[in-house]
C-alpha cells in the first residue's frame, strides 16, 4: 500500500542520534515506573469482608477464589443484562489472557468476576473462546464495593489473602488497565500508533474515531470461539 504519510527519510547516522535521544526518555520513563511499582508495595490494604460469589461449580467464598495462593488478580468484567454481545472492550482485552499458568511460580491467580448471573456468564465465555476463570458476584455486593458496580464500568483489582482473610491492595480503571494488556504496546511501536482521532500524530497521518478499529465481541468469537472457522 502506498500513501503520502511518511516519516522523513535520513541518513543511518543521523536515525540513531535521534533514537538515542529517545531512548533516554524511554529508560527514564522505565525507571519512573519501576518507582511507581516500589511505591504500590508500599501501599497500605484494606480488610474486605466475607463475600460469596457464584463459580462454575457453585458459590465460594472471595477467599476461596485464589484456589490456595496468596495473592490474586481480579478483571471485573463489564455486564449488560440481557445483551448478547457483552462489552467489546472487555472481551477483547481479556481474550489476551491464555497462558497464565506462569503465575503460579509468583503465588498468584488472575480471573475474571462479573455482574452477569453465572450461567450467562460461563455461556458468554464460551461463545467468545475465552480461557479465564469466570465469577459472578450477581447477588453479591462484592462488584459495587470493588469500583464496578451493575451496568457500571470495568475495573482491576489486586487482592492478597492472610489466611481466610482477605485484603484489597491495588486498583485502577480506565487506561489504568492499559499496563497489563500486550495489545496496546505493541501498537504503539507502530509509526501509525492507535490511528485514533486523540493522539497526537504528525500532519497526515492516518486518524479515525477512537475505538473504531477495535475488535467487536462477535470478531472476537469469531477469532476464538468453538465456532470459528
Amino acid at each position: 500500500m502506498s500513501t503520502s504519510a511518511l516519516p522523513p527519510v535520513a541518513d543511518a547516522e543521523t536515525w540513531q542520534r535521534q533514537l538515542d535521544r529517545l531512548r533516554a526518555r524511554e529508560k527514564a520513563a522505565t525507571r519512573e515506573l519501576d518507582a511507581i511499582a516500589a511505591e504500590r508495595r508500599r501501599l497500605p490494604m484494606v480488610r474486605m469482608p466475607d463475600y460469596t460469589l457464584e463459580g462454575e461449580t457453585g458459590p465460594v467464598g472471595l477467599a476461596d477464589v485464589f484456589d490456595g495462593r496468596s495473592q490474586l488478580i481480579v478483571y471485573n468484567h463489564m455486564w449488560f443484562a440481557g445483551k448478547e454481545w457483552q462489552c467489546p472492550g472487555c472481551t477483547g482485552y481479556t481474550s489476551q489472557f491464555t497462558r497464565l499458568d506462569f503465575l503460579d511460580a509468583y503465588d498468584a491467580r488472575f480471573v475474571i468476576v462479573t455482574q452477569g448471573p453465572i450461567d450467562e456468564a460461563l455461556a458468554y465465555k464460551r461463545r467468545v473462546g475465552n480461557t479465564m476463570t469466570w465469577y459472578s458476584t450477581a447477588n453479591s455486593p462484592f462488584g459495587t464495593d470493588v469500583g464496578a458496580p451493575p451496568g457500571g464500568g470495568f475495573a482491576v483489582n489486586v487482592f492478597l489473602r492472610d489466611g481466610d482473610t482477605v485484603y484489597r491492595t491495588w486498583h485502577t480503571e480506565g487506561r489504568g488497565t492499559e499496563q497489563l494488556s500486550h495489545t496496546f504496546p505493541l501498537i504503539d511501536l507502530l509509526p501509525y500508533g492507535r490511528q485514533e482521532e486523540w493522539q497526537d500524530s504528525p500532519e497526515g497521518w492516518p486518524q479515525s474515531p477512537t475505538y473504531s478499529r477495535w475488535s467487536s465481541s462477535q470478531d472476537i468469537a469469531a477469532l476464538y470461539g468453538p465456532e470459528k472457522s
